[in-house]
């Protein structure tokens, strides 16, 4: 819970200040998670290499509107 003096500390900011304050705030959420990044990359590569060789076919992107649709 945010604490009663910080609140009034930032209500008591100038507009430009608060949005700077946003940004910063929004900046630190907007790291992605390594491990999860990660493993993104791994399954595209695998995803990628299984279309190289054949395992795999790509479906255009009109076919996957039309599967959306059914």
């Amino acid at each position: 819970m945010i604490s009663r003096d910080i609140q009034q500390e930032v209500f008591g900011l100038n507009a430009s200040e608060k949005i700077y304050l946003i940004d910063l705030i929004l900046e630190s959420l907007d790291k992605p998670d390594i491990e999860i990044q990660d493993n993104w990359i791994e399954e595209s590569e695998k995803r990628y290499d299984a279309f190289k060789s054949g395992k795999i076919k790509a479906v255009s992107f009109k076919d996957v509107l039309k599967r959306m649709d059914k």
